[in-house]
C-alpha cells in the first residue's frame, strides 16, 4: 500500500497534525487536528482531497484544538476513546491553564476500543489502547503501510509525560511494552511531537526503553 501522509506542525505546542490517504484516493483522514486548520484546509483544497474522519489519539488541548474548525469545514465525524471524554469535554479548562482560549469541539460521533479495526477509503486503521499519558490514549496502526500514529506515547528518544491529570508512568511503560514494541521493527512511528522514528530505533536507543542501571529491556 502506498499510504501518503502529510504532517503539519501546529503552534504553540509544536503538535503534529497528520492527513493520511491512499495514493490515488479522493478521501482520507485527519489525525489529531491541532491549531493549524487553515493550512490543512488549503492543502485539502489543493489536493482535491476530502477528510472523511477525524481520528484522535487522545484529548489533550494541543491535539484537539482544531477539531471544531475542521468539523465545521468538512462535516467529518470524530472518533475518540471514551476514557478521554472528560478531557475532551473540558478542553476549555485545559486551555485556560495556559492562558489560551479554544473553540469547544462538537460531541464525538464514535467511540474507539482496543482491537477495533476501522477502514476509510481502502485504508484499515487498527486501534490499540495505550493509556499512561492519558487514560484513553490510543494509537492507530496501519499494518499494510508499516506505520503507526502513536500520539504522545513514544517519541524519538523519549516517551510521553505522565505528570498531567490521568497520567501514570508504570502504565505508560506497560503500554509501550505491550502495544508499541510488539509492532514489527520496521514500523514507522508517527508521534504527536517531533520527527518520525521506528520501533527498532526506539527499542535499541531510547534511554527510557533500553537496559540501564541494571534494568532490562522494556
Amino acid at each position: 500500500m502506498n499510504l501518503r501522509i502529510r504532517p503539519f506542525t501546529a503552534p504553540p505546542f509544536g503538535e503534529n497534525t497528520y492527513v493520511a490517504w491512499q495514493d490515488g484516493a479522493a478521501e482520507g483522514v485527519c489525525v489529531d487536528p491541532g491549531n493549524v486548520i487553515t493550512d490543512v484546509l488549503a492543502f485539502l483544497d489543493a489536493e482535491k482531497l476530502a477528510v472523511v474522519a477525524i481520528l484522535l489519539t487522545h484529548a489533550h488541548l494541543d491535539h484537539v484544538d482544531g477539531v471544531a474548525e475542521l468539523v465545521r469545514s468538512t462535516g467529518a465525524p470524530v472518533y475518540l476513546h471514551p476514557d478521554d471524554r472528560p478531557l475532551y469535554d473540558h478542553v476549555s479548562r485545559q486551555a485556560a491553564q495556559f492562558g489560551l482560549r479554544v473553540e469547544e469541539p462538537p460531541t464525538p460521533d464514535h467511540t474507539l476500543a482496543h482491537g477495533q479495526a476501522i477502514e476509510f477509503a481502502g485504508v484499515e486503521y487498527q486501534v490499540r489502547h495505550v493509556p499512561g499519558h492519558s487514560p484513553g490514549h490510543v494509537l492507530f496502526h496501519v499494518e499494510e503501510a508499516r506505520c503507526a500514529f502513536v500520539g504522545d506515547v513514544v517519541f524519538q528518544g523519549s516517551i510521553g509525560r505522565t505528570d498531567l491529570p490521568g497520567g501514570d508512568y508504570a502504565q505508560l511503560i506497560a503500554s509501550i511494552r505491550a502495544h508499541v514494541l510488539t509492532l514489527p521493527d520496521d514500523t514507522h512511528l508517527l508521534p504527536g511531537h517531533g520527527p518520525a522514528t521506528t520501533v527498532a530505533h526506539e527499542r535499541t536507543t531510547n534511554p527510557f526503553l533500553i537496559p540501564h542501571y541494571g534494568g532490562g529491556l522494556a
